[in-house]
């Protein structure tokens, strides 16, 4: 398999730098409530501290691959209203799902550049 040219790589990481991907954050206590509810509490990490250190390497590892990671906390009431209006579990899939309906209201109202 051949190697991608210098100026495929190049390419390659503008047009990364243009991602932009929302990731889930939390609080202790926010983490806390929002696994005591969940429906896949297996999804989560055993510890706060340990979700911590997995989502700044996550976080990291976007940054260093070029991709914009942009932290989303998620406000328990808040998550557990838009659920109850989407006809959603408080799940994997719908807390990203929040993330990213939230990040793009978030960069939706910012004034252009």
């Amino acid at each position: 398999m051949k190697k991608p040219s210098l100026q495929q790589r190049l390419h390659a990481k503008k047009r990364n730098q243009a991602l932009i991907i929302g990731v889930t954050w939390y609080t202790e206590q926010t983490w806390a409530t929002v696994k005591a509810s969940a429906t896949d509490p297996e999804c989560f990490e055993d510890s706060f501290k340990k979700w911590e250190a997995m989502a700044v390497a996550a976080r990291r590892e976007f940054q260093r691959s070029g991709v914009r990671a942009i932290e989303c906390q998620i406000v328990p009431e808040e998550f557990f209203a838009w659920c109850a209006q989407n006809a959603q579990e408080n799940n994997a899939t719908s807390r990203a799902e929040f993330v990213s309906v939230s990040l793009t209201a978030a960069m939706s109202a910012r004034p252009a550049a």
